[in-house]
This record gives structure tokens, sequence and C-alpha cells, in this order.
């Protein structure tokens, strides 16, 4: 792979990849927390959406903010704010004070994302894209996947768990520090930020994907839990089935980055799709069988981390320079949108129909997902390097 390995490098995928271990805990306990109080399943999808709409918010000034304080020191910030909101839950049982702090979460996480990514896709070329997205992705989704089983550790620890949760955030600091580059923001980028009427037509199946997984993985650590304990299965091992997710996506990106280098991204692209509608169905019925719901689990998370992980990998092949930006900006507003409007569906609707509504949703976002690679082949528009 043509990709230069610096500290600088090393250091953000570490880095981001702790905090994807903090997050990873968060939004489980933060459904635990809730659930132990007695609310629904609608009231943790408001709580979740509450995190996304941060994001959502923040998403069409990331491009100035990274510009006017640089990256590196909008990374440290957003680390900050995240650890200290996360921690600032366990002085307090209101539901209005929670949502606020998650949204500041929201917001913090989105900016540190947003850049992080858009770095790793200028650091690698087309012949390793698909490899290097894959071991970014990779490196954080795996301390992501320990998430869910940290909380099953501390789950008793009612009056520490979340001041635990925020001091993890913290520990990414002193990798922070040894940061000396950052992506490459200017001020011409950022006046090419607002050419999202430009890009936008261009990239219509990497939204939805982008979408797809915000809306499972923000799912699968939110409600799956509660949708496993209403199949009979005991919370401290339902908790644990979106590691088995997880640790699906985390072992298979590499390998699936590397079929797209071999193979082509759109075909390894629309393989994942299928698979992930060919197996949602089974999901409710393999509850029953260990034998089947860990294996399902583990090829379902794999497959949809590689929808994502691919539409990242597409938006490095198509835009360069200002492109890239505007293109980066519109995945992590889609991923927004999705992971602020599906849990309140999905919360919403498994109150109301019952649990096995959560699989209807994903597998619907799962068809539109298909639905917009084949609107995008028969469009066949016109792709621009930026």
């Amino acid at each position: 792979m043509k990709v230069i390995f610096t500290r600088d490098f090393l250091a953000l995928i570490l880095s981001v990849a702790v905090v994807g271990l903090g997050s990873g805990a968060t939004l489980p306990l933060t459904a635990l927390a809730l659930a132990q109080a007695g609310y629904g399943t609608d009231v943790v999808g408001l709580l979740t959406a509450a995190q996304a709409g941060g994001g959502l918010v923040v998403v069409p000034l990331a491009g100035w903010i990274a510009a006017r304080f640089g990256g590196r020191q909008v990374i440290v910030g957003g680390v900050l704010v995240v650890a200290f909101a996360t921690a600032l839950m366990q002085l307090t049982s209101n539901l209005w004070l929670w949502a606020l702090l998650r949204v500041l979460c929201g917001a913090a996480l989105m900016l540190l994302f947003t850049i992080g990514e858009a770095w790793v896709n200028q650091l690698a070329d087309d012949a390793s894209r698909g490899r290097v997205i894959a071991i970014y992705a990779t490196n954080f989704t795996l301390f992501q996947m320990s998430g869910p089983v940290l909380v099953s550790q501390i789950a008793g620890f009612t009056h520490w768990r979340f001041l635990i949760c925020g001091a993890i955030f913290l520990l990414a600091l002193p990798m922070l520090a040894t940061i000396r580059t950052t992506p490459h923001v200017c001020g011409e980028e950022h006046a090419a930020h607002g050419s999202w009427r430009h890009v936008l037509p261009q990239m219509p199946a990497l939204v939805v994907g982008t979408g797809f997984f915000a809306l499972f993985d923000t799912i699968a650590l939110s409600l799956l839990p509660l949708f496993a304990m209403s199949h009979g299965i005991t919370s401290e091992v339902a908790v644990l089935f979106a590691s088995a997710l997880l640790l699906g996506d985390t072992t298979m990106q590499f390998p699936f980055g590397w079929l797209a280098d071999r193979l082509g991204r759109e075909h390894v692209h629309i393989g994942c799709g299928v698979i992930v509608v060919a197996l949602l169905p089974f999901l409710p019925w393999a509850m029953t069988s260990p034998w089947l719901c860990w294996p399902l689990l583990y090829v379902l998370g794999a497959a949809a981390g590689a929808i994502y992980t691919l539409s990242l990998v597409a938006c490095g092949e198509r835009f360069r320079g200002a492109a890239l930006v505007s293109a980066s900006s519109l995945v992590g507003a889609s991923w927004s949108v999705a992971s602020f409007g599906g849990p309140l569906v999905a919360g919403a609707l498994m109150k109301s129909v019952g649990n096995d509504a959560m699989v209807g949703v994903l597998l619907c976002a799962a068809l539109v997902f298909l639905a917009a690679v084949w609107w995008e082949k028969r469009r066949a528009p016109l792709r621009t390097s930026g």
C-alpha cells in the first residue's frame, strides 16, 4: 500500500479508537439506565436522537470551524466536550438535561469524525484506498465493539458508571498531543463547501449507504439490547449482542477493503447490501438459537459495516480537494439525519407495533440503499475529481 504511516496518522487512528470505546459504551449505558428507571423504547429513541441532532446542527459549520481553529485543536476540544458532557450525566437524572448533554456529545463527535475521515482519505491513493479506509474503520470499530462489554462490567456501579465513561474519552488526549500536522483545509476549500448541490447528484448511493449504517449502528447500540430482552434474553447477554455485530464489522473491514481494491468497489458494495437484505428477516427467529444467533449477528455486522466503509472509499475515488470536503460534509449530514430520525421511528414503532419492528426499519433502510445504487447506475452521472 502506498501510504505513509506517520506518527501523526497512527496517533489519529488510535485516539479516534479510544473515542470509539467511549461512544460504544455511552449509548448502551444510557439505554440501560433509562430502562432500569422504567422508561420505554420511545424515550430511549428520543435520547439517542438528541445526540444525532447535535451532530446534524454542527455539520454546516464543520468546514468553517476546522479552517478557523485548526483540525488538531478542534479534535482536542471535541474530546474534552464529550468527556465532560458524559460525566455530567452522573450528576442528574433530569431527562431534559440528559438530552442537552447528548446534543453536546453529538456535536463534538461529529466534528471529530468528520475531520478524521477527511484526513485519512487525503493520505490514501486510489490503489490502496479500500484497505487504508478499512484500517481506520477497523481500529475505531474494534474499540467501539468493546463498549457494550464494558457496560456489562460497570452497569452495577450506579454511582460511577457515567463518570467512568467520561474518563475513557480523556485517554485520547495524550495521543492527540503528539500530532503535529492536521488535514489541509484552506479558505478556497471552505468557499467551495457550499457547492453541495453540485456534489450531491453524484453520490446518492453513498449518502444513503452512510445513512443506512448510521441507523444500523445507532439502533444496535441503543435498541438491540431491548429487542433481545423482549425475546427472553437476559440483560447481561443482551448488551453483548451489539458487540457481536461490531465484531463482524471490525474483523471483516480489511478483507472487504482488499476485495474492493481487487474486484472493484461497486461490486462489493452491492453484494454487502444484498447480504444484509437476505439475512435481516431471520433475526427474530434466530433469537431462540444461540448457534444461529451469534453467527448471524457477526455476518450482519460485517456486511453493514462494509457498506459504510466502501461509501467512504467511493468519496475518495470520486472527489478531490474542495469537492471531497463537500462530499465529506454530506456524508456527515446523512449520518446525523439517520441517527436522529431512525431511533425515533424505531423506538416508537417498537412500542406501538412490537419489538420486531426494529428489524423492519433496518430492512427498509437496506432496501432503500440498494434502490439508490440501482438509480445511480441507471442515471450514470458524470463523476468529477473536484
